[in-house]
């Protein structure tokens, strides 16, 4: 199935049938009739909005008549953070949660997803914006695992940080700066682990929020690890400890 739909009445009844949208991309100047319905139906479902030069539209649609609008579809259908809270609760464990922080490669995301399904951790946290979301590329890297691993897409990552914290679980975060090895770290018990995206790791304010912020030792001349290898050490960490 294709990830991009096309056109004024296909966008919008994908939209009207609850369809898992990542974004809808508007040409400028198109923003009244049927278009103005598109961007109202995206606003009250909470999806990103972007307008471009017809152009561009024009190059992103290849040979499909576009209208001026395009949406790209999820791979999958995206879930509530309640759910992922549910789903542990209904095996009788004890919530563990990987929270992204603005991972931008589709491969490192779709890494992760394999990792999380091998791991049997219960779900990913994504954020909305500066995000990579479930592309058919994501899927593709996950070698299957986005169909058995439920992903929320939420718009604030701080706000839903402090929701899982209320909830009772602890925030360890991975940081170059950390104050433990996280192999020293107690890794047990209801858990949200977050990592960073690639670059920059942890961004100021959920560096904060965290309880516990864990490095990884690096001994050679490279300074940090791709983060899809990180969530790795750390998840599978968790699992140990977890026995």
């Amino acid at each position: 199935m294709s990830e991009i739909i096309a056109g004024r009445n296909p966008v919008r009844e994908a939209l009207r049938a609850g369809r898992p949208i990542n974004k809808i991309v508007i040409a400028k100047g198109a923003n009244t009739g049927p278009m103005g319905e598109i961007a109202k139906l995206a606003r009250e479902a909470s999806i990103p909005i972007q307008t471009l030069e017809r152009s561009r539209l024009d190059k992103l649609a290849a040979t499909t008549t576009h209208q001026g609008v395009i949406a790209y579809a999820a791979a999958k259908e995206y879930v509530e953070v309640e759910d992922i809270l549910k789903l542990a609760r209904s095996k009788g464990e004890d919530p563990f949660i990987v929270m992204l922080d603005e991972i931008n490669d589709p491969h490192n995301l779709g890494a992760i997803l394999r990792t999380v399904d091998a791991a049997g951790a219960h779900g990913v946290i994504i954020p909305q914006r500066r995000s990579v979301a479930l592309t058919a590329t994501v899927a593709k890297a996950s070698a299957g695992a986005v169909e058995y691993v439920p992903v929320a897409r939420v718009t604030n990552l701080d706000q839903t940080l402090r929701m899982l914290k209320e909830e009772g679980l602890w925030v360890v975060g991975a940081d170059m700066e950390g104050s433990e090895v996280f192999w020293q770290a107690n890794l047990t018990g209801p858990l949200l682990l977050v990592i960073g995206g690639e670059g920059k790791g942890l961004g100021r304010l959920i560096r904060e929020r965290c309880d516990l912020l864990v490095r990884l030792p690096m001994a050679g001349r490279v300074g940090s690890l791709n983060a899809s290898v990180a969530a790795a050490l750390l998840i599978y960490e968790v699992v140990r400890q977890r026995g």
